[in-house]
C-alpha cells in the first residue's frame, strides 16, 4: 500500500476513532483489499501528523471489529471478509418478523426466540388479569418491588445445587439489561471487559457505546483459554469478564468443571467480577456446577424468560454478592427507565 492515506475530512470523535473509521470504510470499498498489509504505524503516523500512539489505537480498535489480524514484527493486516449466506426460501410466508416454519428437511437456527409452544394465550391471560387486578400500578411507575418477585428470581435461576437467596436478587427488564447494568455498575469508562473471540456480540458491542474498553481472550474447541485468560488479566487489568459457561452462543460449548475452577482462581487471584450468563441454562441437562459455586464472591449470574417463555417478554433477574446488589440495581434503573409492573 504505497500511495494509499485515510481520508479524516469526516466524521466526528477522537482521532484515533476516526482513523478507524476511515480505513473501515475503505475495506468495505474495495479500496484496501483483503491480505492488504497496512502502512507501518511509525510510517502512517508522520505521513498523517500524528503519534504512533494514536495509529496503535486505531489499529487495536480494527483488530476488535474483526477487520485486521497483526503479529509483533510482521505487520498489520486486512482480513478476508465472509460472503453472506443465501437466506433460505420460505413458502410459509411470515408471523411477526420471522417464518411460521422452517424449510422442509431444516431446523430452525435462523432464530434465538423461545420455541411456540402455546405460551402466547396463558400470556394474555396474565396481562389481562393482572390489568385488570392492579389498574393502579400499572398506570404508574414502580417504585416497591414484591418480596415474590425476588422469591421467583430465586427459584428461575436455581440450578443444579446453586440456589441464590432472594435477597441476593434483582429484577430486571430482561437478561440484556441485566448484564449491561452489572457493567454498568462495576465499571468505568475506559476499563476494560473482557469478552471471548466468539461472544454474544451485543453485549460486547453495547460495553464499548458506553466507554467500556474491550479485552479478547482466546479459545479452542473447549472454550476459554485459561492461560491467555490469566495473560488478558495481568496485561490489562480488567474490572469484569462477561461468559456464558453453559451452551453458550454462539458456538453452544460448555466450558468444563476444570476450566471454570481454573477460571475462578484466576479472577480471584486478578480481583475480576464475573458476569455468568445461564439464559440458555435453563434449556440444558448439563450437571456442571455453575461459575457462581467456585467463586461466589465475585460472580455474578443473570438469565431471564427471552430462551425459555416469551422473547417480547422481558423479564429477567440477576443473582449478586451482597456488595454488589445495591449498585446494580441503581445502574439498572438509570439504564433503563425502570422495570415495569406490567411486565415484572
Amino acid at each position: 500500500m504505497t500511495n494509499w492515506l485515510p481520508d479524516l475530512s469526516t466524521g466526528s470523535g477522537p482521532l484515533y476513532q476516526r482513523l478507524a473509521d476511515s480505513i473501515e470504510s475503505d475495506i468495505d470499498k474495495g479500496v484496501i483489499d483483503a491480505g492488504a498489509k497496512l502502512p507501518p504505524q511509525r510510517d502512517l503516523a508522520y505521513d498523517i501528523g500524528t503519534t504512533v500512539g494514536t495509529i496503535g489505537r486505531a489499529y487495536q480498535l480494527l483488530r476488535e471489529r474483526g477487520l485486521v489480524s497483526g503479529e509483533v514484527g510482521r505487520g498489520t493486516y486486512v482480513l478476508g471478509q465472509r460472503a453472506e449466506a443465501p437466506k433460505p426460501d420460505v413458502e410459509s410466508g411470515l408471523q411477526g418478523t420471522r417464518p411460521i416454519d422452517a424449510p422442509s428437511g431444516k431446523l430452525r437456527f435462523d432464530s434465538t426466540a423461545a420455541p411456540d409452544v402455546g405460551q402466547g394465550a396463558v400470556i394474555a391471560d396474565i396481562l389481562a388479569r393482572t390489568a385488570q387486578e392492579h389498574p393502579y400500578e400499572i398506570s404508574s411507575y414502580t417504585r416497591d418491588f414484591p418480596e415474590r418477585w425476588y422469591e421467583a428470581g430465586s427459584r428461575w435461576l436455581a440450578r443444579n445445587a446453586f440456589r441464590p437467596s432472594p435477597d441476593s436478587i434483582v429484577p430486571t427488564l430482561g437478561t440484556h439489561a441485566a448484564v449491561m447494568a452489572a457493567i454498568a455498575a462495576l465499571t468505568m469508562p475506559g476499563d476494560y471487559v473482557v469478552f471471548e473471540h466468539l461472544t454474544y456480540s451485543q453485549i460486547a458491542r453495547s460495553a464499548g457505546l458506553i466507554g467500556r474498553r474491550i479485552a479478547l481472550v482466546s479459545t479452542d474447541d473447549n472454550g476459554i483459554d485459561p492461560d491467555d485468560f490469566e495473560r488478558v488479566c495481568a496485561q490489562k487489568h480488567p474490572k469484569v469478564m462477561f461468559l456464558m459457561p453453559t451452551a453458550k452462543n454462539p458456538t453452544l460449548v460448555t466450558l468444563s468443571a476444570e476450566r471454570r475452577q481454573a477460571i475462578a482462581k484466576i479472577a480471584r487471584e486478578y480481583n475480576v467480577a464475573l458476569i455468568e450468563d445461564d439464559l440458555y441454562g435453563e434449556l440444558t441437562d448439563d450437571p456442571t456446577p455453575l461459575l457462581a459455586e467456585y467463586a461466589p464472591e465475585r460472580t455474578i449470574v443473570a438469565g431471564g424468560l427471552s430462551k425459555s417463555v416469551a422473547a417480547g417478554v422481558r423479564g429477567g433477574w440477576l443473582s449478586c454478592p451482597p456488595a454488589y446488589r445495591h449498585r446494580i440495581r441503581v445502574a439498572h434503573k438509570m439504564m433503563t427507565g425502570g422495570l415495569p409492573f406490567l411486565l415484572a
